[in-house]
């Protein structure tokens, strides 16, 4: 079935569902080791390869971005 996906629906499948799910279970991995034997390198490894994927992240899974602080940059708005 994953052979009649179009190339572009293939990507984003991978993009939306997968790479948040492996971002995820990185990342628990990544605190449980850390919880049972406190932060060394296999735990922070486990960790940035969750950063990774999660700023590679697209779709409903993806982490959420933080909205512009300053507000509205269009020019035709007036400041209050």
């Amino acid at each position: 079935m994953w052979a009649f996906f179009s190339a572009r629906l293939r990507m984003w499948l991978i993009l939306a569902v997968a790479a948040p799910l492996l971002g995820w279970l990185l990342g628990r991995i990544g605190d449980l080791i850390e919880a049972r034997r406190g932060p060394n390198t296999v735990s922070r490894v486990l960790k940035t390869g969750r950063e990774f994927l999660g700023r590679r992240s697209r779709g409903p899974l993806a982490p959420r971005r933080a909205a512009d602080p300053v507000g509205v940059r269009d020019a035709g708005v007036p400041k209050r």
